[in-house]
């Protein structure tokens, strides 16, 4: 017995030997560093939330050097910040894992400027399908841990048994346990943002609030028009009940979000309303999100 235990202990060491050449210290913020992982040669992820100062990043690189990272692009929405790492060693990247299972084993791997790599264990409590949260973001899994955040451990990464990276982790997406942001997530981000700078969201301009519609349906009340939005520009009015959009139903706000994710920003998009108790349909063509100051 006390040799397997030796033995299991031998290559849980080893998995986080294995994952630590790609995970970095971030200091962008008071007080804690945060980790971050090298997903693409020169390109590190972490944690969005944080990222406090964006002018003169410093990262703790895996062989103890310190380099200055410069801020690509983050997004709130899916917690994911994008760094660049430029005049540096190339260092590895993790090999992405499947979607795990509940009671899945898993390893999260950070580093810090003091004590270097540091790791804690646990298991996969919860997941899911698509997930939104609650900065509006849509995660591809949601994937709740159950395993020790240190202050700082968001932004590093969450590995299985095998060194594959599931994704890397946050505080910031729940008040009861860490999330792990998808690997698919990442990946379609980083994507987004090294491209373009940024993630860019369609919406339609209107503010929404279920109601109940005769015959147990369920609908989108307008409450509010945004003056010259899509909705405004296609002439949706207050009090409009928002009941279909191309096709189908809109019972609630993520029934409205799911289509627009699937369509982009500017194309037309159906919308089917009740006036009045009158049947009506409009074609909104959509716009991209205004940012956030």
């Amino acid at each position: 017995m006390a040799n397997e235990l030796s033995d299991w202990s031998s290559q849980l060491a080893a998995v986080v030997a294995r994952s630590a050449p790609s995970v970095v210290a971030v200091h962008a913020r008071p007080r804690f560093s945060s980790s971050g992982v090298f997903w693409r040669p020169g390109i590190v992820v972490t944690a969005a939330h944080t990222i406090r100062d964006e002018e003169e990043i410093q990262v703790t690189l895996p062989d103890g050097s310190n380099a200055t990272a410069f801020l690509v692009g983050r997004d709130p929405g899916t917690e994911v910040a994008v760094l660049r790492v430029e005049g540096v060693a190339e260092f590895p990247t993790p090999r992405r894992a499947t979607v795990p299972s509940v009671g899945n084993l898993l390893l999260v791997v950070g580093r810090s400027k003091d004590s270097g790599v540091n790791a804690s264990m646990g298991i996969v409590s919860a997941v899911s399908g698509s997930w939104r949260t609650w900065r509006g973001g849509r995660l591809d899994h949601y994937i709740r841990l159950d395993v020790t955040l240190y202050p700082g451990s968001s932004g590093a990464v969450a590995v299985n048994v095998d060194g594959e990276a599931i994704g890397i982790v946050t505080s910031a997406l729940s008040r009861i346990a860490g999330v792990a942001i998808p690997a698919a997530t990442i990946d379609r981000v980083v994507e987004e943002i090294v491209t373009r700078g940024r993630v860019a969201r369609a919406y339609l301009g209107v503010g929404l609030q279920p109601v109940e519609l005769p015959d147990h349906q369920k609908g989108l009340i307008v409450l509010s028009v945004e003056p010259g939005g899509p909705a405004a520009q296609a002439g949706v009015l207050i009090g409009d009940v928002l009941v279909s959009l191309n096709g189908k139903s809109a019972a609630d706000t993520d029934d409205v979000q799911s289509v627009l994710e699937s369509h982009g920003i500017g194309q037309a998009v159906e919308a089917g309303l009740l006036r009045g108790g009158v049947a009506a349909k409009v074609a909104i063509t959509t716009a991209e999100r205004p940012r956030r100051s």
